[in-house]
């Protein structure tokens, strides 16, 4: 190969597999993706594959995949071979789609079964779960502590408890369908006596979910791996088939892999396929949102009839950050003081790259690595950021530059507050990148108006955003506030939209108005009638026609279509709804509280280098896969890094529930005690709150270790106290703090 002289030893081990079973632990910054496209291509090159055999690449996400499909595409060039033949790349659930269109029918499904996305699920979601609070309301409110007083549960049951039982029944049924249990089996199991009542209610959800994708002739991401996997166990011929037809299977981020979506890959590798399984159980960051376990790709590297390499050289970081995370690993697994979790963090350790490697790591600069253990409120820590920033942006102005959190919330108030300090700041990889945001947010001050066009203040709202694009113009930026303040003072807007008896519009004009505000006046006012008369239209395309009248560049025109189309399906899918109820979800994307798939470069491929010298804000778990030359991990309390102790507080173990029940933890385990139950078996372990504790801390640990790996030249750890000012330092950043600051 072209690239041979580039290979490190342990990528010329991995380089010597021609076949069966291989299992490869990488630490971050390794180039394990790399590595595997360059396996790819010597496997294409080297095998020989018949002209209706691939190599099958299997990954996480849809930018890593495309990825892929780049690099091997660029090597096989190199090789004076034509891209795109003998390989082919996908994620797990676009394998999953593949293998189901190959035969739909024996799942029940038509060749033009749809996909529906998450937004679309919570909407279907959503009426259920109102319909489950109605149905079941005193049961459900009995499940309100007590010592609550009147007016904090009324708020409870109309917000907090939906909500609640939203992400309850969604995360259930999805475990429900990682365990390919069927409704007829819980209908049977829940007839029993002494059932735990949440699961029923669960159940009844589960039941109009599936019927409403049934109606819609849709499926959901849930349904596309448990239908994958029953098409090939259904049907022999097209597992012989699809085994044939990828003969090698090369699978990246196998941490992020759950029990069935491994299956499907165990079921097309066979007995005597070829498997290459990469990843790092240390980056297991989604068990919380997904069904994943790192465990299975631990177990898998630990099987006897599997090769086992480590990938453990890394260029990315400086020898003192790799030294930290090394730290952390070994403190984990040696004197955590939770004995339960210190199976969280696992060897391979990092080892910095060898002498004549193209890749050396950056040197080390004096206090490149700070651990601020100072007690400070979430305010002061927002200071203390705006600070820090200032100074390594006026030292390293072309740096590449991250401020790492854990809510979506705290990353909002981060961003807010840089720019209120003029620093340049971007939040492309937060939940609903800002132009959407903005968007969003414009749409709703635009309808605001048009459903209530007496208010003078949404009128005044409606002209900014009608004027917004002269913000980048000091002078016209004046003019609009001045302008928008005068609209303010209408006593009636209809002297101004429709003038009769009194035409408040000639009046500002004899009173010789600044021509330019007249001239904005007349224009705005045209545009507010052309919408009037639109408002005979539906919803969606009311916001079409708007959108023709305001200045916006190709990226926003694609947005405001997105959210078009937004709105039309939640017409579709929600005919009850008022316009009002149309206007909370769109006010829910532009205040970052639910998600929204645009076209931002979050899902192009985020690449930081397009950011020097801007700071991006992020969550830990956005960071993922990225590195920046300064990374700030803020927010390090026992809230954010709980360890599992007494005290903590955790999100599961919600503050309005009597006796602060984890109750998701207890009907997952009910329904683990059930399914094992129904098999003859027995459920040695009793419920206890404190494993779900555990399970969270486990996590968590890995999240601060990715944050930490993110970071190629500097890293500065803080934390604050929480919103209600009672929370602690972190039990790794103490750690950390007295390794740093004791040798420092």
């Amino acid at each position: 190969m072209s690239d041979k002289a580039r290979l490190r030893p342990s990528q010329e081990e991995i380089m010597t597999y021609h076949a069966g079973l291989m299992g490869i632990s990488a630490v971050p910054g390794s180039g394990k993706t790399w590595t595997l496209s360059h396996l790819a291509v010597k496997l294409i090159l080297s095998t020989e594959l018949e002209p209706d055999q691939e190599i099958l690449v299997v990954t996480f996400s849809n930018s890593a995949a495309d990825n892929f499909s780049n690099r091997i595409g660029e090597q096989l060039r190199a090789n004076g071979l034509i891209e795109g033949f003998g390989y082919r790349v996908r994620t797990l659930h676009g394998l999953a789609n593949d293998i189901i269109h190959e035969r739909p029918e024996l799942v029940g499904l038509s060749n033009e079964f749809g996909i529906i996305d998450e937004s679309e699920s919570n909407e279907i979601m959503k009426d259920l779960v109102a319909q489950a609070l109605e149905n079941h309301f005193d049961f459900l409110t009995s499940l309100i502590s007590e010592e609550i007083n009147e007016k904090k549960r009324e708020g409870i049951i109309k917000t907090d408890l939906p909500d609640f039982l939203l992400n309850l029944a969604r995360n259930w049924i999805k475990t429900v369908k990682d365990k390919q249990i069927k409704i007829s089996q819980l209908e049977e199991w829940l007839s029993e006596p002494d059932t735990n009542p949440l699961m029923s209610i669960c159940l009844g959800i589960y039941r109009g979910y599936q019927a409403a994708l049934n109606y819609r002739g849709s499926i959901d991401f849930d349904d596309l791996i448990r239908y994958a996997l029953e098409c090939l166990h259904l049907d022999p011929d097209l597992h012989k088939q699809l085994h044939y037809r990828w003969p090698f299977i090369l699978e990246d981020e196998s941490q992020d892999s759950s029990k069935l979506q491994q299956e499907i890959l165990t079921t097309l590798v066979g007995e005597d396929g070829n498997w290459v399984r990469v990843g790092d159980p240390n980056q297991a960051i989604y068990e919380s949102f997904t069904t994943a376990d790192p465990n299975l790709l631990k177990t898998f590297v630990q099987r006897e009839d599997v090769r086992s390499v480590d990938l453990p050289v890394s260029g990315r970081s400086t020898q003192g950050i790799i030294d930290l995370a090394n730290a952390l690993i070994d403190w984990v697994q040696t004197s955590h003081p939770n004995f339960a979790i210190r199976d969280a963090l696992s060897p391979p350790f990092i080892q910095p790259t060898p002498p004549g490697d193209p890749q050396v790591n950056p040197q080390d600069i004096p206090d490149n690595i700070s651990i601020v253990n100072r007690t400070m409120t979430s305010d002061q820590e927002l200071v203390f950021l705006g600070k820090e920033v200032k100074v390594w942006l006026k030292d390293h102005p072309d740096s590449t530059v991250a401020i790492l959190t854990f809510l979506n919330k705290r990353a909002s108030e981060i961003v807010n507050f840089l720019k209120a300090e003029k620093i340049e700041v971007s939040d492309a990889l937060m939940k609903v990148p800002e132009p959407t945001r903005l968007s969003a947010g414009a749409i709703v001050l635009i309808l605001k108006s048009l459903f209530d066009p007496l208010n003078p203040g949404h009128l005044a709202r409606c002209f900014e955003v009608f004027y917004r694009h002269y913000q980048d113009n000091p002078d016209l930026y004046r003019l609009q506030k001045s302008t928008s303040k005068l609209i303010r003072t209408l006593e009636n807007t209809e002297d101004y939209l429709y003038p009769d008896q009194i035409n408040w519009l000639q009046e500002m004009e004899d009173e010789e108005l600044n021509p330019g505000s007249l001239e904005m006046l007349k224009t705005f006012r045209q545009a507010v009638k052309r919408w009037h008369a639109a408002m005979i239209l539906p919803l969606d395309q009311l916001v079409l026609v708007f959108a023709q009248d305001l200045i916006l560049d190709n990226s926003e025109l694609a947005i405001i279509h997105k959210l078009s189309g937004f709105i039309k399906s939640l017409m579709e899918n929600n005919p009850h709804w008022s316009e009002l109820d149309m206007m909370k979800e769109l006010i829910g994307i532009s205040k970052n509280n639910r998600g929204f798939a645009t076209f931002s470069q979050k899902e192009d491929g985020f690449d930081p280098e397009n950011y020097r010298g801007k700071v991006i804000v992020a969550t830990a778990h956005k960071s993922k896969g990225l590195e920046w030359d300064k990374v700030f991990l803020s927010s390090a309390n026992n809230y954010d890094y709980p360890g599992g102790a007494e005290g903590e507080g955790y999100a599961s173990e919600k503050w309005f529930i009597a006796g602060r029940r984890n109750l998701e933890a207890e009907l997952l385990y009910d329904l683990e005690a059930m399914r094992i139950e129904h098999e003859g078996g027995i459920m040695l372990r009793s419920y206890d709150k404190q494993n779900a504790r555990d399970d969270v801390a486990r996590e968590r640990l890995r999240l601060f270790y990715v944050g930490i790996t993110r970071a190629k030249k500097s890293l500065t750890v803080s934390w604050n106290t929480g919103t209600n000012n009672n929370q602690r330092a972190s039990l790794p950043f103490l750690y950390l703090s007295g390794l740093v600051n004791n040798n420092g």
